[in-house]
């Protein structure tokens, strides 16, 4: 049976975008390749990881279509389960996020907040589901 490990996702700068994630979030770094082609953070059981744009259209030889902070965000979020939304939706702001969604209660209970990072990703900010 499969189990998921990781995401990828392409940025163009992974030392800058590791810093972001570490400061905004509060993850600890893995490793970043000497090239700073390649980096992960870990994150809990799935790592997240960044791939340099010019590494990844090695891996995909037909290209693919590049995250833009300028355009709307592709059909994808990363999501993190945080104690209060709230503070770490400011602390994501303070460190360089957009803001998309102020934090808003959701019918079931769950607070949930929106930001796009550097690269122009979705990133949820919310409760754990009770």
């Amino acid at each position: 049976m499969a189990h998921f490990a990781y995401t990828i996702l392409y940025v163009r700068n992974v030392t800058a975008t590791i810093e972001f994630y570490e400061n905004a979030f509060g993850f600890t770094r893995k490793f970043i390749t000497p090239d700073g082609d390649y980096g992960e953070l870990a994150t809990g059981n799935t790592t997240l990881s960044f791939a340099q744009t010019e590494l990844a259209k090695t891996n995909v030889p037909d290209g693919f279509t590049e995250s833009d902070p300028a355009a709307k965000p592709f059909a994808f979020e990363i999501g993190f389960v945080v104690e209060d939304v709230e503070q770490a939706f400011q602390k994501a702001l303070d460190t360089g996020a957009t803001p998309v969604s102020k934090p808003k209660t959701k019918p079931w209970g769950q607070v949930v907040s929106y930001v796009r990072d550097l690269n122009g990703f979705l990133v949820e900010i919310c409760t754990a589901v009770d």
